[in-house]
């Protein structure tokens, strides 16, 4: 049970398939005609800068163990 509360195996990748669904259903939504191309780049400019703020968020904590968004002395 408590695999599933904490994500199991797509604990690293909710955000990434969250991304990559927004993306889906924005051209699938343009596709059937129910919004318009600007709608549709907004969508996909959104979703895919949730996706990159991610990634350097991950990159980011990884120098030498430590937390590069803390404040050294």
């Amino acid at each position: 049970m408590n695999k599933i509360i904490s994500g199991g195996f797509l604990s690293g990748h909710r955000t990434y398939i969250i991304s990559g669904i927004g993306i889906l259903s924005a051209v699938g939504a343009y596709m059937v005609g129910d919004t318009d191309v600007f709608t549709m780049m907004q969508s996909i400019f959104m979703f895919g800068g949730i996706y990159f703020l991610r990634k350097s968020s991950e990159t980011k904590g990884k120098k030498n163990g430590k937390n590069s968004r803390k404040i050294s002395e």
